[in-house]
């Protein structure tokens, strides 16, 4: 999915960066992101992601199925965008 949507961005000219990481990861990296896209396979938990990033001024966003299960880098680079509001 991260490679699709940096694929997305170069194509559209939008300077993102995208980088993969799994839950674990996250406390390492929070003070680093901007937007946190999790799967639809963890959709339970994006309550307590919101909560564990609301003090980092972080967005979370579930993908939606349809995005995820085609690896559609097109549609999630416009869910980041509109994060951004």
């Amino acid at each position: 999915m991260a490679a699709a949507i940096r694929k997305a961005a170069k194509k559209r000219k939008v300077e993102v960066t995208v980088k993969a990481a799994s839950e674990s990861q996250l406390d390492d990296r929070i003070n680093e992101i901007d937007y946190l896209l999790i799967g639809p396979h963890l959709s339970y938990m994006l309550n307590d992601l919101q909560e564990q990033t609301k003090d980092k001024n972080v967005k979370a966003a579930v993908i939606p199925q349809a995005v995820y299960g085609t690896l559609n880098g097109e549609k999630a680079l416009d869910l980041i965008l509109k994060m951004e509001d």
